[in-house]
């Protein structure tokens, strides 16, 4: 019993993988936002979810290329009222499945407190370099 329901839940993510993979390929080229549903949104926001028991508002998100932005709050699944902070995510496309890109690794501008926060020009730049290949397009505009 045990074997076949965790069978059943390999299948459903590897379903999401690929059907996830798919949608990234035809979209790939051109800058777009996943609709809701979708099983590249689905996947997308799967990965940043991790084993904790939250959906997610989503306020920002943007793919090309198989990279995307994406600025999300993170809410309780049943009370649907914030459970943290929300905060932007730089996710990559690889091997299939979306993976989350530490942005520690950027470097910070002391003239530039907001960093990913406001995704300002100097940030994105820094992000650029660090991430080799993302594109400038899935970046809000920032603040001024």
């Amino acid at each position: 019993m045990k074997n076949s329901i965790l069978l059943a839940i390999l299948g459903v993510l590897i379903i999401f993988s690929n059907a996830s993979q798919i949608s990234a390929q035809k979209n790939g080229g051109k800058l777009h936002t996943p609709a809701k549903g979708s099983a590249e949104r689905a996947a997308i926001l799967e990965s940043l979810r991790g084993n904790q028991p939250v959906i997610f508002s989503v306020n920002y998100l943007r793919v090309h290329h198989g990279w995307a932005w994406v600025d999300f709050t993170p809410l309780d699944a049943e009370t649907k009222k914030p459970t943290a902070e929300g905060s932007p995510s730089l996710l990559h496309l690889e091997n299939g499945k979306w993976r989350v890109m530490d942005l520690s690794k950027v470097p910070e501008d002391p003239d530039d407190p907001l960093g990913a926060e406001d995704a300002s020009a100097v940030f994105v730049k820094n992000l650029r370099q660090t991430f080799a290949g993302v594109p400038a397009d899935i970046f809000p505009a920032p603040s001024k």
